[in-house]
């Protein structure tokens, strides 16, 4: 094997003892393909409130310019896919991802223990890890290193593992032997099962959603009233949306996690539908302490729950 495999290969084993699923090692440059289709998707307003996304473009197109005589990108997939979900049928629905510790710090210390290996077992360099939570295009970088395609839903999809997982990312000032990766085909082919379940027909085309219509956009990111044009569209969800996943059959691969602090706090599976709705606050503390629901915080589960209420809907 040669020096540059063996050095590769290191860097691999070590990011799936960590507990990551996959791992690709590509060089930091400009994502040509990706500038006009973001900046379309800037200009059609798609983006709603979430006006960061139009801000250091730039820097979200070329990791360069972000850190400092950046060299290389590590992709790294983290699986999510839980082993047991919620008990009711009637209670309302809690994205998957959000049942655990939320991800960003789970993530964010994987990276870094990854980083520190890279420093003191392959070469001396800096670097920064990243988790859906500054200007970096995870899924055009997991795409470009070869993980997977861009579904029509816009998730990353892996043959392998489905959609159920998120991406990170540690920029490097230094650099490392390359994958040569090839692209993956698109497997979707005519199948439009994620187009026709969407409820809010937030998927407008391929592989193009309009976050202002994306029931994860509504109760996750608005701050302040939700859309009342798109009430009893719902299906239940509180705060964010996996139907387009749940309905894809390459999610049929998906396999449960083993990620301790992804496992949800057992009460969480069990609330009824009044459980949800008497939610108080030192409960909602009690089960969603470091969890990702933290962003809407408890008057914003409260506002996608009053948001759910029959009554509201007629």
């Amino acid at each position: 094997m040669s020096k540059s495999k063996e050095i590769s290969q290191r860097i691999k084993e070590q990011a799936v003892l960590l507990g990551f699923l996959e791992c690709a090692i590509v060089p930091a440059g400009f994502l040509v393909e990706e500038k006009s289709r973001f900046q379309e998707w800037l200009d059609a307003g798609m983006h709603g409130e979430m006006g960061y996304m139009d801000r250091n473009k730039e820097k979200r197109l070329d990791p360069r310019l972000l850190i400092e005589n950046a060299k290389t990108v590590i992709v790294v997939l983290q699986n999510y896919f839980p082993e047991k979900t919620q008990e009711s049928t009637e209670a309302p629905v809690l994205s998957k991802y959000a049942y655990g510790t939320d991800y960003h710090f789970v993530m964010k210390d994987k990276l870094k223990k990854l980083l520190h290996f890279i420093q003191e077992e392959i070469q001396p360099c800096n670097g920064r890890p990243f988790v859906d939570s500054a200007p970096v295009l995870e899924r055009a970088w997991a795409r470009q290193a070869g993980l997977g395609w861009v579904g029509k839903n816009s998730n990353l999809i892996s043959v392998r593992h489905g959609s159920y997982f998120f991406i990170g990312e540690l920029i490097l000032d230094t650099e490392l032997p390359f994958d040569t990766p090839r692209p993956v085909a698109d497997h979707c082919g005519t199948c439009t099962r994620c187009i026709d379940a969407c409820p809010t027909k937030a998927i407008v085309a391929n592989q193009v959603v309009d976050a202002r219509k994306c029931i994860s956009y509504q109760t996750i990111e608005i701050k302040g009233d939700l859309d009342e044009n798109l009430k009893g569209q719902f299906e239940n969800r509180v705060f964010g949306c996996d139907i387009c996943q749940d309905v894809c059959p390459w999610n049929l691969k998906a396999h449960p996690h083993e990620e301790p602090a992804f496992t949800p706090n057992p009460k969480l599976l069990k609330l009824t539908h009044e459980d949800w709705h008497n939610m108080d606050r030192p409960l909602f503390n009690e089960l969603f302490k470091n969890s990702a629901v933290k962003r809407a915080g408890f008057k914003g589960l409260k506002r996608n729950l009053q948001f759910l209420r029959p009554e509201q809907n007629e």
